[in-house]
């Protein structure tokens, strides 16, 4: 997703140092203090503007989440839109999601959630995919006993390739959709932004979660 320099952009995460987090490393293993209370912490990579996240804050306030974005101005965004929210259970992190265990410590984090990653499709490119077994290993350590990772998208090949990787690692499957928005695990589903111009133009959407 590229955005557009924004002037009002830096200002506001300055402003709000309260919502938003620009150095998440030190933070690593008291991430609770960041929340009003003690809960799950469940986190995107890679949140675009927002959507997402905050709906799933907004609908599950027993738990706590976190939205990771590297873009200054897409971070901005969703950082405007959270704020009239006044979201306990919120916290958004200007960095780059592939420095996770510098941020979590192990066991921090309930569930990962991961929607419509950039597929890099060229063979030479596989390590950049965040299925790759050395993101699948990080995402391990810093997972709870047991917890969970969900992966939306688009594009079948990286969900194809998603189902080897997490196979061959180990991930127990609790749910494979080949056509998301078509199955019962639709009825729970919060879309993201990609998600939604998709669907509106008949694209299927492909979803798998499952634990270590």
């Amino acid at each position: 997703m590229r955005v557009r320099n924004k002037p009002w952009a830096e200002p506001l995460i300055e402003a709000h140092p309260e919502m938003i987090i620009t150095e998440p490393a030190k933070l690593k293993g008291n991430w609770q203090k960041r929340f009003k209370k003690i809960q799950p912490i469940r986190i995107e990579i890679g949140m675009g503007k927002g959507h997402f996240i905050i709906e799933m804050a907004l609908k599950y306030p027993g738990i706590n989440f976190i939205g990771i974005e590297i873009q200054r101005s897409v971070a901005a965004i969703a950082l405007k839109k959270a704020l009239p929210k006044t979201l306990p259970n919120l916290q958004l992190v200007l960095a780059d999601g592939a420095d996770l265990n510098e941020y979590f410590d192990n066991g921090e984090i309930d569930r990962v959630y991961l929607n419509f990653s950039d597929p890099w499709p060229k063979t030479r490119h596989e390590k950049r995919r965040l299925t790759y077994k050395t993101f699948l290993q990080v995402y391990r350590t810093i997972l709870v006993e047991h917890g969970v990772i969900e992966l939306k998208t688009d594009n079948q090949g990286l969900f194809e390739y998603s189902l080897l990787s997490m196979n061959n690692f180990g991930i127990i499957f609790d749910g494979v959709y080949l056509d998301l928005h078509h199955s019962d695990e639709a009825l729970e589903n919060v879309e993201t932004e990609y998600e939604h111009k998709f669907s509106e133009k008949g694209q299927r959407i492909y979803k798998l979660k499952g634990h270590f």
